[in-house]
């Protein structure tokens, strides 16, 4: 049996909490949220209504990033394509017309309210190869920390069929695991995830807390009803299990409601999916024991030290480095006795490394031409062996 829980109503009256306590937020919105079917034009009372819960989440302090759908509908209208589906041109020459106008909807409406905004446009590659994760992840963290929401969406313009997600709740899924987000909302039609369609089966139950995609679970999900979106309730089962493996909480809620976020935090009808461990938890044991290591860095007493408190790793603390590794690679941190303290993600590739180690940071950009991360290994990276933090 499904380990969920499906009373009505929510059973958990400060599930909302897990919103409003979470340090970092990705929200998805559907394009059928977004965009009115039958004119084709933004939903803007609903899109305002939305942006002020943003901006309150922003004045509590917390990330936020916005996974937006909406661009091939707002296209398809201002190009004349009409309902059904399209051809995958088409989808394309709608998604080009229609990114500019969701993008400056996004600008005017964040503007109101003093918040940049950045327009982030990805495909499936930039979420599964290495290096063009490690870039889309550098671009969001510095977004993130200059203070701007990034609006990301998957670039249709460019995008075929074989290298596109063709939906937006596993591409939002895969955001929130490449910014260790602590809660991924799924605003969507529905409110939330049923034993079966309740549309068509009035004894349908709403699962209001699950903490497992079971086969179970699986079985239950559908298909998408409506020709705006492009998902359905099989690509959030599938977002699902993407966000719960990186430690994020995940919600499915209606975004019919005005204000639909505030609506999660005070308590409203949905379903949660429950992660059993933190993000920085799950990311720690991935470093330290799911990744290959390809290279070796050597470290003084002091940096040895430095480690054990939970600092970062720098250039000066670097003795040797050893090994072929590039950057955002694996690698081995051992003492000068060759006890292994930890496993990390390292900033620089080897040739690099064995230029700047046994320098200050504020030396590396003479030193290579270009100015990098002041740490070889963050201390969000580093992995620490457990008997180092025992002492």
């Amino acid at each position: 049996m499904a380990d969920v829980n499906s009373e009505h109503p929510n059973p958990d009256a400060h599930s909302g909490n897990r919103l409003t306590e979470a340090r970092r937020v990705v929200v998805k919105i559907g394009s059928a949220l977004l965009v009115d079917p039958g004119t084709g034009r933004l939903n803007d009372s609903w899109f305002q209504s939305l942006v002020e819960d943003l901006a309150n989440m922003r004045s509590r302090g917390q990330d936020v990033l916005v996974v937006s759908s909406g661009a091939i509908a707002l296209g398809r209208g201002h190009l004349g394509l009409g309902t059904g589906n399209l051809r995958l041109e088409q989808s394309q020459a709608a998604a080009a017309a229609g990114q500019i106008r969701l993008a400056h909807a996004w600008q005017e409406a964040l503007a109101r309210h003093e918040i940049p905004v950045a327009q982030v446009l990805v495909t499936l590659s930039d979420t599964e190869e290495r290096r063009r994760y490690l870039n889309a992840r550098g671009t969001l963290e510095t977004l993130l920390g200059l203070g701007a929401v990034p609006v990301i969406n998957e670039n249709d313009t460019v995008a075929t069929e074989e290298i596109r997600y063709g939906d937006n709740d596993r591409l939002a899924a895969r955001v929130a695991q490449m910014v260790s987000g602590d809660c991924l909302v799924l605003l969507s039609d529905v409110d939330g995830f049923y034993t079966a369609d309740p549309g068509s089966n009035p004894a349908a139950r709403l699962m209001t807390e699950i903490s497992d995609i079971t086969p179970e679970i699986e079985s239950m999900a559908g298909e998408s009803a409506t020709d705006v979106g492009s998902g359905g309730m099989i690509t959030k089962i599938a977002a699902a299990r993407i966000a719960l493996r990186a430690g994020c909480h995940m919600v499915i809620a209606s975004g019919h409601e005005s204000h639909p976020l505030q609506a999660i935090e005070t308590g409203v009808r949905c379903s949660w999916f429950v992660a059993r461990s933190s993000p920085a938890s799950v990311r720690k044991q991935w470093i330290a024991g799911t990744l290959k290591p390809r290279g070796e860095l050597v470290v003084d007493e002091g940096a040895a030290a430095a480690l054990a408190d939970g600092k970062s790793l720098l250039p000066a603390g670097v003795i040797e480095v050893r090994g072929d590794f590039q950057r955002g690679d694996a690698v081995i941190v051992r003492d000068g006795s060759g006890r292994e303290l930890a496993h990390g993600l390292v900033a620089y590739s080897a040739p690099a490394a064995r230029r700047i180690i046994g320098r200050r940071s504020g030396e590396v950009p003479d030193i290579l031409g270009y100015r990098g991360p002041d740490e070889l290994i963050h201390r969000n990276d580093l992995a620490m062996n457990r008997r180092m933090n025992s002492r």
